[in-house]
């Protein structure tokens, strides 16, 4: 684990604290914060989106290393039309605005979800932004977009299936590690698993996120909206997180 070291003032001690490799968060609020503002929906989408600028450059100063954003569910289609067509125009106006500054950054961006059932603008975009910070070695940025982790899982069971009636494993070989290389996750190799998932708003429930590589996540709740999430929050939960005692159902001798 990393060591997060993190001073309030020139006279005080360095408070040291193990961070986490793989932070995950659901951002939640935006439609609340533009209520809140007396604007539409779309109003609090789009400062969301300024956010996450915001809070990757942060995650990646402080050394995370993966950061996975839950930006649009499988779930969400069923929003109103003119919602869902915003949500599809803001990766283009996102990649299109912040590669850029991504690259300087030394990010790569990454993702997960039903990407080639986006609409075309909205997945060239997307994979223009991965073709661009391919050879990047900072934080990765992945984006879980058209995302559900029961379709993930589902999925993941198909090929496992297909791959027995192909003969080219047996059914004896399925194991935890063979079903966590067939997710979408798989590509993060050994950080796949988030070590803290964050969810702001208030809300405390996963929705269908990262089902099976949450399994022994901690969790952080902030009653903060997305859009007023700060860097300073982001240190908080990272913080908190290292006061937790993870022990994956085991006993630690004293």
């Amino acid at each position: 684990m990393a060591i997060l070291k993190m001073t309030k003032t020139k006279n005080e001690k360095k408070l040291e604290v193990i961070l986490p490799e793989h932070v995950a968060i659901i951002m939640d609020g935006n439609g609340r914060w533009a209520k809140r503002q007396h604007k539409s929906r779309i109003f609090g989408h789009k400062a969301g989106m300024q956010n996450v600028k915001t809070i990757a450059l942060a995650a990646n100063n402080l050394g995370v290393k993966v950061l996975t954003l839950f930006a649009f569910s499988t779930e969400n289609w069923g929003r109103p039309q003119d919602e869902v067509n915003y949500l599809m125009k803001l990766p283009i106006v996102f990649f299109n605005t912040f590669v850029p500054e991504l690259i300087e950054n030394n990010i790569k961006v990454e993702g997960i979800g039903e990407i080639d059932d986006l609409p075309e603008k909205t997945r060239q975009a997307f994979l223009n932004a991965v073709e661009d910070t391919k050879d990047n070695t900072g934080l990765i940025l992945n984006f879980a977009i058209n995302y559900g982790g029961r379709t993930e899982i589902v999925d993941a069971t198909k090929s496992i299936v297909n791959q027995v009636l192909q003969g080219k494993i047996k059914t004896e070989d399925i194991d935890e590690k063979l079903f966590q290389n067939n997710l979408l996750t798989n590509t993060l190799a050994e950080k796949a698993n988030p070590d803290l998932i964050i969810r702001t708003s208030g809300e405390q429930r996963i929705s269908n996120f990262l089902l099976w590589q949450s399994a022994y996540s901690e969790f952080y709740f902030s009653p903060k909206l997305w859009p007023d999430y700060t860097a300073e929050d982001l240190e908080e939960a990272l913080a908190a997180y290292s006061n937790r005692d993870r022990r994956f159902g085991k006993i630690r001798e004293s």
